[in-house]
Formats: structure tokens, sequence, C-alpha cells
């Protein structure tokens, strides 16, 4: 019980405040958005980091140095801060901006190339990432596996200049506009005492020969996920992300930029934001409002603390699946509450509007607890962590 204790502090990172400069920054943002949203050029979603495909929106953001923020200068980034991507992100997502094109490049898949990735592949991938023109999927989940990585399946062979890929990949949202991805595979036999050894990731380019990709509609028949199957793909060796055998540990960092950030409790706020207008002028509802909103804070208090912690260099993967568990159970339960307070029903028809966000919401629900991880899953990596299991 003790050491459990002592691990304790692991679960919130220091709190971190924002610097004074992101003020004008997020002042900036919030004038493009309004623009954009007066122009007609999108209309406010819900969970719009998996369902708002817009390339145009995407390089706009790029051209103005939205994108790509933390990634250096020499690489076509702009070296500003976790926390000034921070700001960018948050307020595109209160706003149901449409994001999902570039979401993955831009989230993870720059700072993981420029944690293992290769020079060659850095200046091959960053620049197009930055400018919001290279998109990226993840290839991590599997069938019969889940969220259990260590239970990957997808086999990698050692052949002549690199690897050849055998298996299927699940729930792979956007591969199907997507230019690439990051594939966790098996390198070397699985052993039952070592279940994270032998596992190795690899940048497949998804217009390779024997790549096949299928859709998982939605039940609205929407299709953002996708089965990606190889059959013996070919990857270089100059396509080997990171270290043979290290795939356990560097997906493991990534998970870290994936779990915590205001996508794991904001893809429901443009939802709360109409539902507080639905209910402006009547009485009895502040009981339930006021607790949407303080829960909202204080996740958002943990996210910026995490994001505190990856701006200085740390990996916090417990405080990080401490925010997914939260805040994706949070989403729903703004759904819950939407549904509590207001008559109206979910109209997916809809152009815009209560009705809209709230059948989007609730489509999209499902996914909230399992995309990143389960929250049974996170809910064992945060005892693990805490030497309880």
């Amino acid at each position: 019980m003790t050491a459990t204790l002592h691990r304790l502090p692991d679960l919130v990172p220091p709190p971190t405040e924002l610097p004074p400069r992101t003020a004008a920054l997020r002042a900036d943002v919030r004038a493009f958005l309004a623009e954009e949203q007066m122009a007609g050029r999108w209309t406010p979603r819900a969970d719009v980091w998996l369902s708002g495909w817009d390339e145009r929106f995407s390089r706009e953001l790029g051209r103005r140095g939205w994108l790509g923020m933390t990634i250096p200068k020499e690489y076509g980034g702009h070296g500003a801060s976790a926390l000034d991507r921070y700001v960018v992100t948050e307020e595109l997502l209160a706003a149901g901006a449409p994001v999902a094109a570039h979401w993955i490049a831009d989230r993870q898949i720059g700072p993981t190339l420029l944690r293992f990735g290769t020079e060659e592949q850095r200046q091959r991938f960053l620049p197009g990432i930055a400018r919001g023109e290279v998109y990226f999927g993840i290839g991590m989940s599997e069938p019969d596996a889940g969220s259990d990585l260590a239970a990957v399946r997808t086999r990698a062979d050692r052949v002549d200049g690199g690897w050849e890929l055998t298996g299927t990949k699940v729930w792979t949202s956007g591969a199907h506009h997507a230019h690439a991805f990051f594939a966790l595979a098996r390198s070397a036999p699985r052993d039952e005492r070592h279940r994270h050894a032998g596992l190795s990731q690899f940048i497949v380019l998804l217009d390779a020969p024997g790549v096949q990709i299928r859709p998982i509609p939605l039940l609205t028949g929407a299709h953002h996920f996708n089965e990606v199957v190889f059959d013996r793909v070919f990857v270089p060796d100059d396509m080997v992300l990171g270290e043979i055998g290290a795939g356990w540990k560097q997906v493991t960092s990534e998970l870290a930029f994936e779990r915590s950030g205001p996508e794991r409790f904001l893809s429901t706020f443009p939802l709360l934001v109409a539902l507080v207008g639905e209910l402006a002028g009547s009485a009895g509802a502040e009981r339930e409002i006021g607790g949407l909103v303080a829960r909202l804070w204080t996740l958002r208090r943990m996210s910026l603390a995490v994001a505190g912690s990856l701006e200085s260099g740390e990996a916090p993967e417990l405080a990080a699946a401490v925010v997914k568990e939260l805040g994706t159970r949070y989403e729903n339960e703004v759904i819950d509450v939407a549904r509590l307070l207001v008559t109206t029903p979910p109209d997916p028809g809809a152009e815009a509007g209560f009705a809209r966000l709230l059948a989007d919401a609730v489509l999209h629900a499902p996914g909230f607890t399992l995309r990143g991880g389960t929250n049974e899953v996170l809910r064992g990596i945060v005892a693990r962590g805490l030497g309880l299991r």
C-alpha cells in the first residue's frame, strides 16, 4: 500500500498555466473560425476529429502556421510549444471545426517521427504534415485483440532489403483517405512470458501493393473506420520506425499524446453549447449544467497538466490514461444530460442545430470509450502503474 501511495502523484502531473502570449493566439484562432462559419464553409459538428474530413480546411490551417506547430523549423514546422498547440487544438474542437484530415498526423505522427524516426523519414513526411497536405492513420487494433496490443498477430517477416507484413488491422480511422500509417507488427515469435517483446513499428504507404482497405460503416452508413489487410506487403528497411523489437516502448510513449488531449472531453462540447442555448430562459437545470461545466474544467486542468509534462520531455502514460478514462465517460454524460433536459429528439437528417449535434453524438458515442484503448484496458494500465496488479 505504501508503494501505491508513493505512485499516486504519477496520476496527476504538476499544474500547468498557459503563458500570457497564448491569449493573442487564441483570439486569432477564434476570429478565423468565426470568419469561416460566417462564410458557410462548414457547420459545427460533434466528434469532428473523427468525422470532419476537410482537406481544404487542413491546408488553410497549415498556411496559417497552426499545424506542425511543435515541429522544428528545419522540418517545415514552426518551433512553437506544446501549450501553443494546445490552445489552437482546444479552439478548433470547441468550435466543432472539421479537423479529421490532419488530426492523427499533427497529434502523434509528427512527435513520434521526431522522437524515433530517421532523418530521412523526418525530411520526407514532416514538411507535408505541417502544410496540412500529408495525412496518416494508426494501425494498432486487430480482430480478436481489440485494445490489447500485446495480442497483436500481424506478422513482419524478414526478407531481402526489408520486411514483409501479413495480417489485418481494424478500426483504422481515415485509412481510405490517408497516405500512410504506422503499423505495429510482430517481428519475432510471441513469448508468453514477455508478451510485449518482439513488436516493431513500420511506416506503411497505404497505396503499396498488397494493401487492401475495406470500410467498416457506422449504423448511419457513414464511413470513417476501416479494416486494413496486409497481404505480404513489402516495407523497405528505411521505413522501419525506430528500433526493431522496441515497438511496445515506442507505442506506449506515443499513446501519451493520443490519450491526454482535449479531444478526449471536447468531442461533445458543441452539443453542450447547443444544450445551454436550448435551455436559455428556463429554470431547473442549473445543477446538471453546473455539474457538467465543473467537471469539464477539472478535465481541462488535468489535460493541460499532461501537456505541460509532454512539453518538458516526459511521457506521462498513467496520467494520460486517467484523462482518457474520465474524459470519455464525461462525453457520454453530456449526451445523457442533453436527452434528459430537452425533449427534442436526435435528427441525423437535420442540417445543423441541437437535433443534429445530438444525433451525431449519440451515433458516435459507442466509440468514445473504445478508440485509443478501452476503459478496461486503461484501468488495467493505471492499476499496473500503481503496483496493484
